[in-house]
């Protein structure tokens, strides 16, 4: 029997998306008869919702990273009672997720999956309510837990690291329902590959370390002055930066004229983030949870710039706190920073080393079993009622959503 597999994610930056595109990857390789459909739930919200909420979060940590810190942390923290702002939260999103819940309540789901935290709450109320019965399994995709990941009923999180876990514990959510699992990347980061071949078709002669400059899907952060900072280092480098969908910061970069000690490419959004991961001595690099973990699922050691107060700041003391990476507090501290590892024997091979052992290259495997593992309960209750009834000659409509042995 086939099992029908809903991801949802919400494409308010681009690592949500990718947990979510990994999961669907792995399921397919894991269980090639599962029916597996992913969406994005800002696509089946009011045109309005979609612009505030996707577009305001950018527009927020751009414009307003410090409100966005301290917005960051107030609600990470138990309310006093009713809270206001999560009233406020839930009506809204409620507004804009009629299309939504009709998808789940209709679709005849044996699990749901979700690696972005605006849909679990909905599905939530709508279990309770007694509208839906389908289990649900939760990702998190940064390497700290903040409280509006946990929504009950919920059957399993996923979470990247035990600093994670823990925090899911002191929101409430029992030991048993909580897996380190990493958080999802790619099928192809588990695979072997060629270093040579790669080398080769990227064009990297390896005569130089290759350090790679990353500012995730969508380009953020100080793209140009983290570029002058790696151009300024005295030591010979292959530099490859990526713009992601920033076509305005690759041109500027691209007209940049670079010392010729260093050689350079400049390059818009590729999907070839693990060949470049791979072969890379040094990712420089805003800590977001999503190109951490491809980092440290190739080993990866990283210098980190500018990361988002919030999520961002907790990944980095993650990774700094395990010797995975060093941080650089302004674009002349970059400088330094590269040369220092740069010129060490030892520093960048200790720092792989760690950045290999909190690797989880196979997570998306890892959460994809924990989901069939969920959608087969789920199948197998359904199906044990179905016989009960037909047998019984039952002169009532079954309700495939109301399954005993589920919660509500």
């Amino acid at each position: 029997m086939s099992r029908k597999i809903l991801i949802l994610h919400a494409s308010v930056g681009a690592g949500h998306t990718r947990a979510a595109q990994a999961v669907a990857a792995a399921l397919k390789l894991e269980s090639p008869d599962a029916i597996v459909v992913t969406v994005d739930a800002l696509d089946l919200a009011r045109p309005l919702f979609k612009r505030a909420y996707g577009d305001g979060y950018l527009k927020l940590i751009e414009k307003a990273p410090s409100l966005f810190g301290m917005l960051f942390e107030m609600t990470d923290k138990p309310p006093k009672g009713k809270s206001f702002g999560d009233g406020v939260r839930r009506a809204v999103q409620r507004w804009g997720a009629n299309q939504l819940a009709e998808l789940v309540e209709n679709g005849g789901w044996d699990a749901i999956v979700h690696t972005h935290f605006l849909a679990p709450e909905l599905i939530a109320t709508l279990r309770r309510r007694g509208r839906v019965a389908a289990p649900q399994l939760t990702v998190v995709t940064d390497y700290d837990a903040h409280r509006i990941w946990v929504h009950d009923p919920t059957e399993r999180y996923c979470v990247a690291s035990p600093v994670a876990a823990a925090s899911l514990r002191a929101h409430g959510v029992p030991a048993s329902a909580i897996e380190v699992t990493g958080i999802p990347v790619m099928p192809a980061f588990s695979a072997p590959i060629d270093k040579d071949a790669v080398r080769n078709a990227l064009g990297l002669s390896g005569a130089y370390p290759v350090v790679v400059q990353s500012s995730g899907g969508h380009g953020l952060g100080p793209i140009e002055e983290t570029f002058r900072a790696l151009l300024a280092a005295s030591i010979p480098t292959e530099l490859v930066v990526v713009c992601g969908r920033n076509e305005a910061a690759r041109k500027r970069l691209a007209a940049i004229r670079p010392p010729g000690r260093h050689r350079v490419r400049v390059v818009g959004y590729t999907d070839r983030m693990r060949d470049l991961m791979a072969v890379a001595d040094l990712l420089v690099t805003k800590p977001g949870g999503l190109t951490v973990s491809e980092a440290l699922a190739c080993g990866l050691p990283m210098a980190l710039i500018s990361p988002i107060p919030g999520q961002e700041v907790r990944n980095a003391d993650y990774l700094l706190e395990n010797g995975a990476a060093v941080k650089a507090n302004s674009p002349a501290a970059l400088t330094g920073k590269i040369e220092e590892l740069l010129s060490s024997e030892v520093r960048l091979p200790e720092m792989r080393r760690k950045a290999k052992a909190l690797g989880h290259p196979r997570a998306a495997f890892a959460v994809a079993r924990l989901a069939l593992e969920l959608a087969r309960g789920r199948s197998s209750a359904a199906a044990r009622i179905e016989e009960t009834l037909a047998a019984a000659e039952a002169p009532f409509l079954i309700n495939p959503w109301v399954v005993p042995g589920l919660p509500a």
